[in-house]
């Protein structure tokens, strides 16, 4: 494993190399090539990295109780070597999993779609709340958000809401917010104070290309209607707003965000196309059953994954037991030690069942 870490950090080295090239520099190709390689070994370089700094400091902290040291200096060297030895196994065990192989879909566009569920109008109102996590966090990462259809609840909240995050890496980082999310708090609608508990589901697809995901005009239904407001309202006189349905299995997405007719149906087939490979990724995994049944969850919207308790200004992820006391900070974006955790947990377990199929 050494051999192929410093074979992957030597790369990187040479990478950062290249990319100070002036030819390179001027090549936008080679550029943008070298730049992703780059970055998609920045985890396992940076974790090499320090883990070498680890077993370096641990190797002098044992040399030095070879030397004669008082009670008190061979006490603190012991203690140093018991925290080394934990951060060297910890190391390990991350690098493991940064070695797993990457989802091919890592690195995809994603269509998310959130809808409110149990619990009415405070449901739709969490729903937003979502919404706006996940645009902050997309906007710290520097991606970009589209709403791609939305319906309004009398409060300003949504009852449904379906966006594109456009961003290197977006699927790698998000695929793990599938799910129902659950609120405990006080609704604004309720006069007496008491704490109510609200869900609303949140699915995640990668966004397909044409020619991943093959729709024939022959299988599918456009309808055109008007777009409308909350409440149902209507916003304008035109039939901008379609209604995409696949005879096949049944599917229908209405888009009416877009600045035109033809502009919404090509926003309500890629989002067509995701579902389609959502349904069939499900299949496949109900086909193989336990195989690859991760406890980070198979993304089913009925799925209770995470937990939003605001007397206690905590957030909990049922999957892996964490819990945060940080609800505020998380609701305004800060996503990323919820996310590093779900996909270490979830290499670890690859890697662990890699184990168990070769033994």
């Amino acid at each position: 494993m050494l051999e192929r870490l410093q074979a992957l950090a030597d790369r990187y080295e040479k990478l950062s190399e290249l990319l100070c090239d002036p030819a390179v520099a001027g090549d936008a190709e080679k550029l943008r090539a070298y730049s992703k390689e780059q970055a998609d070994l920045q985890d396992i370089y940076d974790a090499y990295c320090e883990y070498k700094k680890t077993v370096t400091q641990l190797a002098d902290a044992k040399a030095m109780l070879a030397e004669k040291l008082d009670d008190d200096m061979r006490e603190m060297v012991r203690a140093e070597i018991d925290e080394l030895t934990a951060r060297k196994e910890e190391l390990e065990a991350r690098i493991n999993a940064l070695l797993q192989p990457r989802d091919p879909n890592d690195d995809k566009n994603v269509i998310v779609e959130i809808r409110g569920a149990a619990g009415g109008e405070e449901a739709a109102l969490f729903a937003a709340d979502l919404f706006r996590m996940y645009a902050r966090y997309a906007d710290m990462q520097g991606w970009k958000v589209e709403v791609l259809n939305a319906h309004e609840s009398d409060l300003g909240g949504y009852k449904e809401i379906i966006f594109m995050v456009r961003g290197r890496g977006a699927y790698s980082k998000l695929k793990y917010e599938s799910g129902a999310h659950r609120v405990q708090r006080v609704p604004v609608t309720e006069s007496g104070g008491r704490i109510h508990t609200s869900t609303s589901t949140v699915v995640v697809m990668p966004e397909m290309e044409e020619v991943e995901v093959e729709i024939k005009d022959s299988d599918i239904r456009v309808d055109t209607f008007c777009a409308s407001g909350p409440g149902g309202q209507s916003v304008n006189t035109t039939k901008s707003a379609v209604r995409v349905t696949h005879l096949p299995t049944g599917i229908t997405v209405s888009c009416q965000d877009g600045k035109s007719q033809n502009s919404n149906k090509e926003m309500a087939l890629r989002v067509l196309r995701a579902r389609l490979y959502e349904k069939k990724l499900q299949e496949e995994m109900a086909r193989y059953g336990s195989e690859r049944k991760s406890k980070i969850g198979t993304g089913d919207r009925s799925e209770r994954i995470r937990t939003y308790n605001f007397p206690q200004s905590r957030v909990t992820d049922h999957r892996i037991g964490l819990t945060l006391h940080k609800l505020d900070s998380v609701l305004a974006g800060e996503l990323d030690e919820i996310i590093q955790a779900l996909t270490l947990a979830d290499r670890a377990e690859m890697a662990e069942q890699g184990r168990a199929a070769h033994a």
